[in-house]
């Protein structure tokens, strides 16, 4: 006779009969606590937008960041529990300045995306040292330009991570999802991607849409000293995200 779920999903790394991991998946529901993320890839660049929730109106606005910088040429956003997307960001950083010391060239999306999943799937592993007792509750999305162009993967608790055109995640990311599978198209242009992602945050957002609630990064590809192909990590100030939202 089976146990019951509650007994299968105590332990981390014990399937149930049906193959499930329930510590995974409660894991992957944690991801949709968090506030709203969207990431959109054109051939001009790689955009992340993000929704900024602000609890109280004693809080100082500009210390909340939903986008972090791993390197001049890729960006992060996340989903979930905040703390726990510290631990991935920071290895993603000291991941990417060790290939650039040792390579002395700038790390590809793919491999950032790849170091981080390992990290995120050392939950409840004896042999390292430092592992995880339990998932990561946070979905990520890795923006970056690298010598293939401009690449934007999604990683989820469960170590998993795609290469996408678009993505959503956080609270209302099924219905921003269907928003971008129905307007998106490969040749859209930056500007264009902005207006999409603003458009979509105001439609599923709670708050009403403002610069204070809202964050934008966008990275465009450029050419290093030697000739290779990078991007450019910049954080839209809060005058052009005033005259995009006014343009809605």
């Amino acid at each position: 006779m089976f146990l019951t779920r509650s007994e299968y999903d105590r332990g981390v790394n014990t399937f149930s009969p049906e193959g499930r991991l329930f510590q995974v998946e409660y894991a992957i529901e944690a991801v949709k606590l968090g506030s709203t993320s969207i990431g959109i890839r054109t051939k001009e660049g790689v955009l992340l937008a993000a929704e900024k929730r602000v609890s109280s109106k004693l809080m100082v606005n500009d210390t909340i960041e939903k986008i972090s910088k791993v390197d001049d040429h890729i960006g992060v956003t996340f989903a979930g529990l905040i703390a726990d997307s510290r631990t991935l960001v920071e290895r993603a950083q000291v991941e990417s300045q060790n290939f650039w010391f040792t390579y002395n060239r700038k790390i590809r999306v793919e491999d950032v995306t790849q170091s981080v999943a390992n990290l995120a799937l050392q939950f409840g592993d004896d042999d390292a040292k430092a592992s995880m007792s339990r998932p990561f509750g946070v979905a990520m999305l890795f923006a970056g330009v690298d010598t293939e162009g401009p690449k934007l993967f999604h990683l989820d608790p469960s170590g998993t991570f795609i290469d996408c055109l678009a993505k959503a995640i956080g609270a209302a990311s099924d219905g921003a999802e269907q928003n971008l599978k129905e307007q998106y198209h490969e040749s859209m242009t930056l500007q264009e991607g902005l207006k999409l992602a603003l458009s979509i945050l105001k439609q599923v957002m709670e708050e009403k849409l403002i610069t204070a609630n809202v964050e934008i990064v966008v990275i465009k590809p450029t050419v290093d000293e030697k000739g290779r192909q990078v991007g450019v990590f910049e954080r839209l100030p809060d005058s052009k995200l005033d005259e995009l939202i006014g343009s809605l």
